[in-house]
């Protein structure tokens, strides 16, 4: 897949990206039949570019959404399961070797912070943030386990995403309610006006409508640039709420 075009308003003020693209190393890759190379927005991999302020990865389970935003993570330097770059442990290795052949272009600017979050493996991140005094002081004191799932991901947010950091979120809807759905995306906005770039691989229709901000769309077609409107959770949402007597007869009955 070629290099996709810069998309219309999507630089704002100037500002650099602390990732500028992605580009899969093809060459050195031992056999493009074997997971996760056979995952066809993976193998459709060239060279993607990022927004310096918010990218989305959309698409189905199973389109390699959250393996492509693992591999990007942890090509960045954070630790697979998450946390920030000081974070070095493993409950159960279970990332592919796709960051092995990822090459990121940074920009000129370097991040002063950055943390990776992944809703399937926060449990055992707040586990280990517990077991260390220095790091319960970087999360402002917070218990995680003390909260409930949606209260843990908000308080790590608000506690530990600070100014002129890189965040990388894997499915971060997936604890939050509609509302502290908004209440991320707000905190996303505030962050973004101080400096902060966001990866972000989801599912939510309310998170992906952040202005001008790019999103990508996997499927078994590849990978491709798309507009709000043209993602399938906008379309099947809006209808779904216009018209929802009917796919229900259509589904139920």
């Amino acid at each position: 897949m070629a290099r996709t075009k810069k998309a219309a308003g999507g630089l704002t003020g100037g500002m650099d990206s602390f990732l500028r693209s992605v580009t899969i190393r093809r060459e050195s890759v031992p056999d493009l039949g074997k997971y996760p190379f056979n995952i066809p927005s993976v193998r459709g991999l060239e060279t993607l570019d990022f927004h310096p302020q918010v990218t989305f990865f959309v698409g189905e389970n199973g389109s390699g959404k959250s393996t492509l935003v693992e591999g990007i993570a942890v090509a960045a330097g954070f630790n697979a399961e998450g946390g920030s770059r000081n974070f070095n442990f493993a409950t159960r290795r279970s990332e592919s070797d796709l960051h092995k052949y990822l090459r990121l272009a940074r920009g000129t600017r370097r991040p002063k912070t950055g943390y990776f979050l992944r809703a399937e493996s926060f449990f055992n991140v707040a586990t280990e943030i517990e077991n260390n005094p220095d790091a319960m002081a970087g999360h402002g004191l917070v218990r995680h386990h003390e909260l409930s799932h949606g209260e843990a991901f908000m308080a790590l947010i608000q506690k530990r995403f600070w100014a002129n950091g890189l965040y990388i979120l894997d499915e971060p809807e997936a604890a939050l309610s509609p509302q502290r759905q908004l209440a991320l995306l707000r905190s996303i906005h505030d962050l973004v006006h101080e400096d902060c770039q966001f990866v972000i691989s989801t599912h939510s229709p309310l998170l992906m409508a952040y202005p001008n901000a790019r999103i990508y769309h996997l499927s078994e077609k590849g990978i491709s640039e798309v507009a709000y409107e043209q993602t399938e959770h906008y379309a099947l949402t809006r209808d779904f709420l216009l018209n929802r007597e009917a796919y229900l007869r259509r589904l139920l009955d």
